[in-house]
């Protein structure tokens, strides 16, 4: 089967075909175009997916990422971002691969078809020239043999008549064989070139065409191929991501299947255990003697003191025992918390010293890195004085090896304070006591008052009853108010931040120079301000950062004369 000799006459319809393969590799090519533009943006989706659901540095999110469940949500996110990857891969396979080898075909190709159809329309026009040369030589010998038949009638006629002379006969004769002889030399040229017509009309429709047909039909076949593997290269592509994917999946399923409910559990322990014993059993009472409440030795009563004077719940009291006590809203703020964590439970305490020896042992470990690396390059130096002057690295080696001795001071001293908590060091004076116990500070009022409402009694003697309200009074004012929901605080003014302020702390909050913000609670001479961004941002930054403008106006505001 040839196209050369069985479409013979179809030039124009095999135009039209190879024109339409093109247009069809043009139309794959832009549906494998607008596939890896998809792929990318379902990549950029997960990718964006992910990243919202990573949990944010240095925030308590990022704490929360310690249980075994949170750690498979993790691994599930870092597992779908590789995810995206492959689609990515897939992409850029696609487009280097297939897109871009086609695009370079189709220009081939086109040039090939352009080819193919010059020759093909260069036979044509060659051809109809020598028709057309055919066809003039044909109506020249036919015109020359009109005009030898009558140059020949007008003879005859002559030499019939009488009174035509002689010269005139003969002129006669002598024009009609001119026109005889003109009328054989056409003949003889229309001969010629028929002859010449039809061999060349013979090489023209078997071999001419049929060379530039096949031609034609080994290109179409080409490009026929040519989509094929491309279909099948397309396919391919996929398949290769498919073990990588598989492996995200498998990530997926390992990391679910290490989720430790247990370990969970313990984690919750380890969190948010205080250390404390729980409260021992009430004794009872005759309503003779005031109520003694046994409690254990590391019990929140004990620790307030010996010779204290005890909590005693009772009467109208609302029966809300220490363990459920909430911290201070003061220990809430920056510079509230004593430096050695005293505020907090034992064993909470603990963690957070462990956690501060660990944090200045790293710092001690990179001022020492960097005291060695100043002491190298010294001896570089001392060796090589054209490098540089070794003095010049002297004052930056003092301020190195100070930085190192201020930092293990700091590390021994709360050492000393994790040493005092886990009981490898006797207590501390009652003067260090006083000075970093905050939660014996923010509670013995309460005990002063029980105290001092005994002693004023009219009598001298104290009553039950007398003791009973007191401390319902003085308990469930403090105790409401750590139970209650807080309500928001009402904005007092406004400030603007004259100074661009990374709050990392907790309880601070961060601010970017020139932004402005609601005051919702003013410098109580701590050299904080307490600021908020909107209901869910709120915080502490230096007042030193910010301008303040107070809404005389506004409940809690002062007023300057």
């Amino acid at each position: 089967m040839s196209w050369g000799t069985e479409l013979w006459d179809q030039f124009d319809n095999l135009e039209k075909h190879t024109q339409w393969g093109i247009d069809i590799l043009e139309k794959y090519i832009k549906f494998v175009k607008e596939r890896t533009e998809i792929e990318l943006s379902y990549a950029k989706q997960l990718r964006n997916l992910s990243k919202k659901y990573q949990p944010k540095k240095n925030s308590k999110e990022e704490e929360e990422y310690r249980y075994t469940a949170c750690k498979a949500f993790l691994a599930t996110l870092n597992e779908m971002n590789d995810y995206a990857g492959q689609h990515e891969v897939i992409s850029e396979n696609m487009t280097s691969q297939i897109i871009a080898e086609l695009v370079r075909y189709v220009q081939e190709l086109k040039q090939e078809r352009k080819s193919h159809f010059h020759d093909g329309r260069k036979a044509q026009q060659h051809i109809e020239t020598c028709w057309k040369q055919l066809e003039s030589c044909k109506r020249r010998f036919e015109r020359d043999c009109k005009e030898a038949d009558r140059a020949q009638q007008y003879f005859e006629k002559m030499d019939a008549d009488i009174n035509v002379t002689k010269a005139d006969v003969e002129k006669a004769r002598q024009q009609a064989q001119t026109r005889h002889q003109m009328a054989e030399e056409s003949k003889t040229d229309y001969s010629s070139i028929l002859q010449k017509f039809n061999h060349e009309q013979h090489e023209y429709y078997h071999t001419h065409i049929p060379n530039i047909f096949q031609k034609i039909q080994e290109m179409e076949e080409r490009r026929i191929v040519r989509i094929g593997e491309s279909v099948k290269t397309y396919a391919e592509l996929d398949r290769q991501v498919i073990p990588i994917i598989g492996k995200c999946l498998d990530g997926i399923v390992k990391a679910a299947e290490s989720i430790d409910p247990k370990n969970d559990s313990q984690l919750v322990v380890e969190a948010y255990k205080s250390g404390f014993e729980p409260p021992g059993d009430i004794e009872f009472e005759d309503y003779t003697q005031p109520m003694k409440r046994t409690v254990s030795d590391n019990s929140l009563s004990n620790s307030r003191g010996e010779g204290k004077s005890e909590l005693k719940f009772g009467g109208k009291s609302k029966g809300k025992l220490w363990p459920f006590i909430k911290k201070n809203k003061l220990s809430l703020k920056l510079g509230a918390t004593p430096e050695d964590f005293s505020n907090l439970p034992p064993e909470q305490r603990r963690k957070k010293l462990q956690q501060k020896v660990d944090e200045l042992n790293k710092e001690i470990q990179k001022e020492m890195d960097q005291r060695d690396a100043i002491t190298k390059m010294k001896d570089v130096y001392l060796k090589n004085p054209q490098m540089g002057d070794p003095t010049s690295l002297d004052h930056k080696l003092a301020e190195v090896s100070q930085n190192i001795e201020k930092l293990r001071l700091e590390t021994q001293k709360f050492e000393a304070w994790l040493a005092e908590v886990e009981g490898r060091l006797p207590a501390r004076s009652d003067q260090a006591r006083r000075q970093s116990g905050m939660y014996e500070a923010q509670n013995a009022p309460s005990v002063n008052n029980c105290a001092q409402d005994r002693e004023s009694s009219p009598d001298g003697s104290y009553t039950e009853e007398q003791s009973q309200e007191s401390e319902v009074k003085v308990l469930a004012t403090d105790f409401d108010d750590e139970f209650d929901d807080e309500e928001p605080l009402p904005a007092i003014g406004t400030c603007k931040a004259l100074y661009t302020f990374e709050g990392q702390n907790e309880g601070t909050i961060s601010v970017v120079e020139g932004e402005t913000l609601y005051v919702i609670e003013e410098d109580k001479g701590d050299g904080w301000t307490r600021i908020r961004r909107n209901e869910d941002e709120e915080g502490y930054v230096p007042t030193s950062y910010v301008e303040v403008y107070l809404d005389k106006n506004a409940k809690g505001a002062k007023t300057y004369i």
